[in-house]
């Protein structure tokens, strides 16, 4: 797969490998991430993964955009193919209740499916990171079936609870914290995702996989009362 490069101001290039959401695009991406920290090249300072392109910020006077391409060009072509790699393996309790799960029925309404198929779907299905962002330690997750590429909500809301798992596009994502959103909201997880105490702040990375495993309302409020003690770490709790 070819990229293209796009400068991005005098510190920063962009290797864009397509224009769209697929998970060719997202593994290129990954791959090219890893074989950039695994190379270690002179003025690198910080590489962002995107969807579709990542984002190599580096030090003007370590190196340039013209040193920098030769050596990714050089990376791709010398690179074994490795699709499919995954980083950490993670299980992560979600609930589907009605409670936490306001727009199941627009859900199985849209995709054709009944509301447990949609469950059933979302749960059976592997996930993988492919970027986190929008909020810290928020992970946006490919990739689900064709018949969840599902527009955003038309009026989005202007509180999601934390914890929200929702659907959109053929993705799924959990908001960490409390935020405005526009995805479709089909359950609930308790666990934490970020905190600043940790090693590494945000629980999920670029290239985890991940599966959810349904609860009940007990065992959610369980868990999350449990995390909010400082009892529950996710990081030993929730590892495949």
């Amino acid at each position: 797969m070819t990229p293209k490069f796009l400068a991005a101001g005098d510190a920063a290039l962009v290797v864009e490998y397509g224009e769209i959401i697929d998970a060719a695009l997202i593994d290129a991406v990954q791959q090219l991430d890893r074989r950039l920290a695994a190379a270690g090249l002179n003025g690198v300072v910080e590489t962002v993964p995107s969807f579709r392109s990542l984002m190599v910020h580096y030090d003007p006077l370590a190196t340039s955009s013209a040193e920098l391409i030769a050596a990714i060009e050089a990376l791709d072509a010398g690179a074994a193919a490795a699709s499919g790699e995954v980083g950490r393996r993670w299980v992560l309790p979600v609930c589907y209740d009605a409670q936490f799960a306001p727009d199941l029925s627009d859900v199985a309404t849209a995709t054709g499916l009944a509301a447990d198929a949609v469950t059933a779907t979302h749960a059976a299905n592997e996930f993988t990171v492919a970027v986190v962002g929008f909020l810290p330690g928020c992970p946006f997750m490919a990739e689900l079936p064709a018949a969840f590429d599902l527009s955003r909500r038309t009026t989005p809301r202007t509180r999601v609870p934390a914890g929200s798992v929702a659907v959109a596009q053929k993705l799924s994502v959990i908001y960490p914290t409390e935020s405005p959103g526009g995805w479709h909201l089909i359950g609930n997880c308790p666990v934490p995702l970020f905190d600043a105490r940790w090693d590494r702040p945000a629980l999920l990375a670029p290239a985890d996989a991940v599966r959810f495993k349904p609860i009940d309302a007990a065992e959610h409020a369980r868990i999350l009362a449990a995390a909010r003690d400082g009892s529950y770490d996710p990081r030993r709790e929730c590892t495949a």
